[in-house]
């Protein structure tokens, strides 16, 4: 079991950094130089895929960490 939570944790790493930066400078952030960080954009084809992945890793991760604890 430490074997396939180690394989999510490593998968979900590699995910996350594959998605796509939807802020290019964290003071943009701050300074509101980003006016199009916090609009309604759908995600599309990669993206989606890329974003549902992330979250199935995600959940996975918490589940088997959370079973490892009770164990």
């Amino acid at each position: 079991m430490d074997v396939v939570l180690l394989v999510v944790s490593v998968l979900l790493i590699a995910i996350v950094l594959l998605q796509s930066n939807k802020a290019t400078d964290g003071a943009g952030i701050i300074t509101g130089g980003n006016q199009e960080l916090f609009q309604n954009m759908k995600e599309r084809g990669v993206e989606l895929f890329i974003s549902r992945l992330t979250l199935i890793l995600g959940i996975a991760f918490f589940v088997i960490s959370f079973v490892l604890f009770l164990i």
